[in-house]
C-alpha cells in the first residue's frame, strides 16, 4: 500500500482512505454486516484510514466502526467527526467547548477505544470562535484523548486562525471532477500551512464511476435523489462528465471509478481521497486506481471536460450549502 502523510507532524497514512458514511447512513445499501467485511477486507489489503462521524446514522457508524477495527486496532488511522449536533436541530452545528469535550467521550465509548487517531470538527460553528473551539481540541490532544485534530469544509481564513491556536493535520472537503471549489484559495492556504487534504466523494456520491444513466437508477430513500446534481436537467448535463472519464478509462482497460480517483491523487502528494463503498469487490476496484499512472494528456483531457464549475447544480441541497467553506 502507498502511504501520504498529513500535515507537518507527518500522519501517515494509506494513500486510498475508507470513508464509511454510506454503510449505516444516508443511502439505501445499507448492510452492516456487509459494510463490516468490507472494513476487514480494507484493512487485509492496507488501508489505514478509516473515517466516521458521530451523526451518521446517528451514532451506528461509529458503533459498526469500532466493532470493526476491535481485533486490529494497531492497523488503523481512526478518523471520526464531531460538531453537527442532531440532538439540537434548532443549533445544527455546535462548537462549544463542552460540546467538543461530551462529543469526544461519547465517541471513545461508541468506538471502543481509547484515543481518536485523527478528530475533524465537521463543520464551522459561526456563533463560537474557531480558536474556542480548536482550543478544546487542543486539550483533548494535551489528554491523550486525541492524537490529531482536523477541520472540515473550513475557509481559508478560518484554518489560518485553527492553526495558530494548534497544528491543524488536515482539511476534509469534497473534491473530485465535478468539485473542484477547493482549488479556489483553500488548496493554496493548506499547502502554504503545510496541512493536508482529505478528499471526500471523490467519486461525485458514486455519480462519477457511471453507475447511474438516469435518476431513476437510485432507490426511492437514497439522499442522492435530494441533490442537486442528480437531479433533472442537471443529472442530464453532468453526464457529460461521466463521458469524459470513460473515454479515458477505455483507453487505460481501467474503469470510471479508477479514473476518477486517479485524477485526484494526481492533484498533489499531499492529497489523500477518501472513497465510500460497502461492498468488498468496489473497494478492490477503486484501490486498483493506485496502479493506474494517467500522463499529461489523460489529465488536460480531463481539466478541459470537467473544469471548475462544470457540474451543474449545487454540490448539496440549498439548506445546506452555508453550512460549506466558513
Amino acid at each position: 500500500m502507498q502511504t501520504r502523510t498529513l500535515g507537518r507532524e507527518r500522519l501517515e497514512v494509506s494513500a486510498l482512505g475508507l470513508g464509511c458514511m454510506g454503510m449505516t447512513f444516508a443511502y439505501a445499501t445499507q448492510d452492516e454486516a456487509r459494510g463490516m467485511a468490507t472494513i476487514h477486507r480494507a484493512i487485509d489489503l492496507g488501508v489505514t484510514l478509516i473515517d466516521t462521524a458521530d451523526v451518521y446514522g446517528p451514532e451506528s457508524n461509529e458503533r459498526l466502526v469500532g466493532g470493526a477495527i476491535a481485533d486490529r486496532r494497531d492497523r488503523v488511522v481512526l478518523a471520526t467527526k464531531f460538531g453537527s449536533n442532531w440532538r439540537d436541530r434548532e443549533r445544527g452545528v455546535d462548537g462549544r467547548p463542552e460540546y467538543v469535550r461530551s462529543a469526544c467521550e461519547e465517541s471513545l465509548q461508541r468506538l471502543g477505544v481509547e484515543h481518536i487517531d485523527l478528530y475533524w470538527q465537521h463543520r464551522v460553528d459561526p456563533q463560537v470562535p474557531i480558536e474556542e473551539t480548536v482550543g478544546a481540541m487542543a486539550e483533548l490532544v494535551r489528554q491523550g484523548k486525541v492524537r490529531h485534530i482536523g477541520l472540515s469544509e473550513a475557509g481559508p481564513q478560518t484554518i489560518r486562525r485553527a492553526g495558530a491556536v494548534h497544528p491543524v493535520a488536515a482539511l476534509q472537503t469534497e473534491y473530485s471532477l465535478w468539485s473542484r471549489d477547493v482549488e479556489a484559495g483553500i488548496l493554496d492556504t493548506t499547502r502554504e500551512l503545510g496541512i493536508g487534504l482529505v478528499a471526500y466523494a471523490p467519486l461525485g456520491r458514486g455519480f462519477l464511476t457511471g453507475a447511474f444513466r438516469s435518476p431513476d437508477d437510485l432507490a426511492r430513500n437514497d439522499w442522492r435523489r435530494t441533490n442537486p446534481r442528480f437531479q433533472g436537467e442537471n443529472f442530464e448535463h453532468n453526464l457529460g462528465i461521466v463521458a469524459a472519464v470513460e473515454a479515458v478509462a477505455q483507453r487505460h482497460r481501467a474503469t470510471a471509478a479508477q479514473v476518477a480517483l486517479a485524477w485526484v491523487l494526481a492533484r498533489g502528494g499531499d492529497i489523500v481521497p477518501i472513497f465510500g463503498t460497502t461492498r468488498p469487490e468496489r473497494l478492490e476496484e477503486n484501490l486498483g486506481a493506485l496502479q493506474l499512472e494517467l500522463s499529461a494528456e489523460d489529465m488536460a483531457e480531463l481539466d478541459a471536460a470537467a473544469p471548475a464549475g462544470a457540474a451543474a447544480g449545487e454540490r448539496y441541497p440549498e439548506a445546506m450549502m452555508g453550512n460549506l467553506n466558513r
